[in-house]
């Protein structure tokens, strides 16, 4: 075989597909952490406290694959004869339809059973239902078309529904819904759209590209300095954007994106440029320091820079292994993730709010008498929501934005 060639598929990486199935699935791991029975450094980091954990760099590894598909995702759509109006009207549905479900997911552990008249696992699990049927990718049958379009409209005349009576707060301060920091989905949305449309500017220029991570980058450090505070009034909505860590993290990815399609003939050169790129990406997360400490929570540019660090060389390991040396048995296990990221990230919430609802004892390894049932029990619900993913797959329910 070729030695130049990059996967055992023609036109498909399969580090890509594994590394954001890994990083998924320890999404899962980390989020289903009962924090009190583990290890601190498995954990999120306090927000004041300089350093991190484990799981204060998972959230930016997806991110920063995110960025990373953007080029290939382009030029599949291009490939397919789509416009660049067709690839903007795409970005913008897909990113409105991120941040609503990242709304949705958000407040649901805001609502007042009381106040809204329904049981909060209840509204949990018809919320994800709906999402669901809004937005699952129906088989292509042209017999059934009508049947797709009504269960659609039911999805989305039940999120209407499920949002109107929707309550929080307290008898006489009832509160509605509200957008918050986005939610996870919410912030994946706002980073998609920076780098999208970044992308969609500056084309397939490389240092067009680089001088919008730098961008970015620039915001991530002006914006904990108090220097953005004219651009308050804009906070409410593009906070994120502003604030410039999520899409900075996006953008480094895209960035790698770029020099491995550039690339794509010569992996030792782009393995090369990426591991330095990611000790460089280290070193200036450690020399920011000083001024920034590692936080998560608030964000920060030493933070961001060291993520970008790591996922740079976690994913030129993970090349190498599975797209030069061929070793690919061993990571399968993650691919359902990585090709259903959406249905993975979501369908345990569903699973999660019938657990509780009906008082299950299934997550009886939630304890702080030992870290090994607690971190063990963690690892199986994650294999566990990969595999009920691809399960769901096999039936043609899957997520598709």
């Amino acid at each position: 075989m070729n030695q130049n060639k990059l996967t055992s598929k023609p036109g498909r990486i399969f580090s890509i597909d594994i590394m954001r199935g890994l990083t998924l699935f320890l999404m899962l791991f980390v989020n289903d952490l009962y924090v009190p029975g583990v290890p601190e450094w498995l954990g999120h980091t306090a927000a004041d406290f300089d350093g991190m954990g484990l799981a204060d760099w998972v959230f930016p590894g997806f991110l920063f694959m995110v960025g990373l598909s953007v080029p290939f995702a382009f030029a599949s759509r291009k490939k397919k004869g789509q416009t660049n109006r067709e690839i903007l009207s795409h970005i913008f549905v897909r990113t409105i339809s991120l941040l609503l479900i990242g709304v949705l997911m958000l407040n649901t552990g805001r609502i007042n059973p009381e106040l809204t008249g329904m049981n909060r696992f209840v509204w949990g699990v018809l919320v994800y239902v709906c999402i669901f049927l809004v937005w699952s990718q129906y088989p292509r049958n042209a017999t059934r078309k009508r049947l797709y379009l009504g269960l659609k409209v039911l999805g989305a005349l039940g999120l209407l529904a499920l949002a109107g009576v929707f309550r929080a707060g307290e008898p006489g301060n009832v509160q509605w819904m509200e957008t918050g920091w986005w939610g996870i989905l919410g912030l994946i949305g706002w980073g998609y759209f920076a780098a999208t449309i970044t992308y969609l500017l500056v084309g397939k220029r490389f240092w067009g590209v680089v001088g919008g991570w730098l961008f970015f980058m620039i915001l991530n450090v002006l914006s904990p300095l108090g220097l953005l505070a004219f651009l308050d009034p804009l906070q409410p909505v593009f906070g994120v954007v502003i604030g410039g860590s999520t899409p900075a993290i996006v953008l480094a990815g895209l960035v790698v994106g770029l020099l491995l399609k550039k690339y794509a003939a010569n992996h030792f050169r782009f393995l090369a440029i990426l591991v330095l790129l990611g000790i460089l990406s280290l070193a200036a997360g450690f020399m920011l320091r000083p001024w920034f400490i590692f936080s998560k929570i608030h964000a920060t540019p030493s933070w961001g820079m060291v993520c970008n660090g790591i996922s740079m060389l976690v994913f030129a390991a993970l090349f190498y292994l599975l797209d030069v040396l061929k070793k690919e048995r061993w990571s399968r296990v993650f691919l359902p993730a990585g090709q259903n990221s959406l249905t993975t990230y979501l369908a345990p919430d569903v699973v999660y709010n019938l657990i509780w609802g009906f008082s299950l004892p299934i997550l009886f390894y939630k304890q702080d008498e030992s870290q090994l049932l607690a971190v063990a029990g963690s690892l199986a619900w994650a294999f566990a929501m990969v595999g009920f993913a691809a399960l769901l797959s096999k039936f043609n329910i899957r997520l598709k934005l």
